[in-house]
């Protein structure tokens, strides 16, 4: 068999990462690529709906293979199916053309289904479709770009939502509409693994079609709607319940559906109780939730490493500000390297002074278990060890909220994050101060022993793990009279100090001896001479493990703020007071420097794909993220075990 003169991947290669053909059988990419042919020098296809010749570009690959789809999945005739369809708008036949249209079976002039193909970016591709759908009255509008699908339902001008699939030739709109689901259908048909999303695209879908004008925070409601959601798929997992409520169901009115999805938000609030008032409920109208519900019900955020989640909030609280306090939330793949580096331990206590959504104690404990979450729950002793062992404190309501609710859903109803000044004990409410007494250190001497359990001070945590806040300074002289760092080296308080020097020596405190700490830090205090009482203070409490340099891009677009990760751990000589570190004046470090992000010059991440662009997929259905940090941490264990460091000395954990 002769090799085809064009092939459809070189053809994809013209718009480089607009369009993909995941969405479509390999078997019929292979088809249609043997059916290309030359002419007026170009590659062309004879159109299967209209039989006319057509170019090949990568937007009519994607169309042809779509149309295809229709024929043969849909059973939809080739007479129902028309392309470049004038659209109709108002006064008059617009300029604009529908990509495909599917005409209803009794009228071949009234629009079906319209099909938007040439858009390859979502966002624009369903504001097309919109104004298409709108103008041509068609109840039925897919925008695709072979890698994506949007289904939309148009209830009326101004309020769409979202449908699982769309009819194939004998069903009804009403009929897929009424189908229930079960927790393992919702596993096959999983959008963020069938079409490679992630829960951000479609939280950027709700904005656009229904957040922006419902009047309601944005915020406040998704996490009301996540949070139902993970309860429906956490119910679904369990005997007796086996089809999900989270979905649009057309056989209730608009007041049943809303009471039914309410009423699975305070069961969640029951099970997982905590993080929202007795009194929340969900404010969004019947109707702006039932296209909220219809966007999201196709997504399993269960069976994850809650990075689905995360990276929904890490958008929205950006857009409510927290970035101007110089709080960026980590990406999970710096938080990973970390987790792998440290090696947290079952018999170990973990805290994030400086929490955010608890991005480092949730992996902390996914690496302590061996794996991921998912819709059971954990087994007993993997929930004892997330409640009871991983700890967070961090002062914004919002990322506290996020940090509880992961929490509790990971210790399966328990949770050790707390609301709380980390640079100020002397603030902290009684119950963060009750829910960290265990955790205090004890001294020998009474009179120390007891000023510690007064003042909050000092703590026996085997792990510290932290991306503490690096702009502005602290000026309140409470505040700084605790702090040796405060002095610059001086014999005087200084009039303000860095907020994120005054976290170095705060989470060092929080560290038993020969316990371990990573800490996300600005490039300059690396190397900044006025730094160099810094620099000093560290080398005199601790040992530097590593150093690893981050590129540029990897806390866009939030800042362009070069960063490095510090690796250290607390000298130790007393077997009895923790793992040994013994004191020594000359030691080797690891040293490494990040040469791929993960993310581009915009701060969007950038996934691994295969040879035909497509991108590529781990084994939990998570996108991977195109990055040199697992090959980072995995040289570093190399060197721990070279170098006898305690807390890899002896373990035989594959990395």
């Amino acid at each position: 068999m002769s090799e085809p003169k064009y092939r459809i991947a070189d053809i994809l290669r013209q718009k480089e990462g607009q369009y993909e053909l995941t969405i479509f059988h390999p078997d019929a990419i292979a088809r249609l690529e043997g059916q290309l042919f030359e002419k007026r020098g170009q590659p062309y296809l004879k159109c299967l709906a209209s039989g006319r010749d057509r170019r090949a570009y990568p937007e009519e690959i994607v169309r042809q293979l779509y149309i295809k789809k229709l024929m043969d999945d849909y059973g939809y005739p080739k007479e129902r199916i028309q392309v470049e369809k004038p659209v109709f708008f108002g006064s008059g036949v617009g300029k604009k053309r529908a990509d495909i249209v599917i005409t209803h079976a009794d009228d071949p002039d009234a629009a079906y289904i319209i099909v938007e193909v040439k858009k390859p970016k979502r966002k624009d591709g369903i504001e097309q479709l919109k104004s298409y759908c709108n103008a041509e009255g068609s109840p039925i509008g897919v925008w695709t770009n072979g890698g994506e699908v949007v289904v939309m339902h148009r209830v009326d001008p101004n309020l769409y939502r979202a449908l699982t699939d769309i009819p194939n030739v004998h069903q009804t709109l009403e009929a897929i509409s009424a189908e229930r689901v079960t927790l393992a259908q919702l596993t096959e048909i999983d959008k963020l693994v069938t079409e490679r999303l992630s829960l951000k695209d479609v939280i950027l879908d709700l904005e656009n079609l229904v957040l922006a004008n419902a009047g309601v925070d944005a915020f406040e409601e998704v996490f009301k709607l996540i949070y139902a959601k993970l309860y429906d798929e956490w119910r679904a997992a369990r005997p007796g319940n086996p089809y999900l409520q989270f979905r649009v169901l057309d056989d209730q009115d608009e007041q049943a559906f809303y009471n039914r999805i309410n009423g699975l938000f305070n069961q969640a609030k029951r099970q997982w109780p905590g993080v929202f008032l007795p009194g929340e409920k969900i404010d969004l109208t019947p109707g702006h939730l039932a296209t909220c519900v219809s966007f999201l019900q196709d997504i399993k955020l269960f069976n994850s490493n809650l990075q689905v989640i995360d990276e929904a909030f890490e958008y929205l609280m950006t857009k409510v500000g927290k970035g101007k306090k110089g709080q960026y939330f980590t990406p999970r793949h710096v938080i990973d390297m970390a987790v792998k580096m440290l090696n947290p331990k079952i018999d170990e206590y973990v805290i994030d002074p400086a929490a955010g959504s608890c991005g480092f104690t949730v992996h902390a404990i996914f690496w302590v278990w061996g794996e991921q979450l998912n819709a059971n729950g954990p087994k007993q002793w993997q929930r004892e060890y997330a409640s009871t062992h991983a700890y967070g404190l961090d002062f914004d309501a919002r990322a506290v909220k996020i940090a509880r609710a992961i929490n509790l859903i990971a210790g399966d109803g328990r949770t050790n994050v707390y609301r709380a000044n980390t640079l100020a004990p002397y603030l902290w409410d009684d119950i963060a101060r009750v829910g960290l007494r265990e955790r205090l250190r004890r001294f020998p001497d009474y009179e120390r022993d007891l000023w510690n359990q007064e003042h909050y001070r000092y703590f026996d945590f085997d792990v510290v793990m932290t991306n503490p806040p690096f702009a502005g300074d602290i000026s309140e002289r409470r505040i700084l009279n605790q702090y040796e760092l405060a002095r610059r080296g001086r014999d005087r308080v200084a009039a303000k100090q860095g907020r994120d020097i005054l976290f170095i020596e705060r989470s060092l405190e929080f560290l038993r001896p020969g316990g371990r700490m990573a800490i996300v830090l600005p490039q300059g205090r690396f190397n900044n001479i006025t730094d160099a009482y810094v620099r000093e203070f560290i080398t005199r409490k601790c040992r530097i493990l590593a150093v690893v340099g981050l590129d540029v891009n990897t806390f866009k677009p939030h800042t362009g703020t070069k960063t490095s990760v510090l690796f250290v751990q607390k000298w130790n000589d007393d077997p009895e007071a923790g793992p040994l570190c013994p004191r020594v004046d000359d030691y080797p470090i690891f040293f490494a420097t990040s040469r791929k992000s993960g993310k581009d010059n915009s701060g969007n991440y950038i996934y691994k794909t295969d040879a035909q662009g497509n991108r590529l997929l781990d084994e939990h259905g998570h996108l991977i993220v195109d990055h040199d940090l697992d090959e980072i941490a995995t040289a570093f264990v190399l060197f721990a075990k070279e170098q006898g460091f305690s807390f890899w000395k002896d373990d035989d954990r594959p990395f």
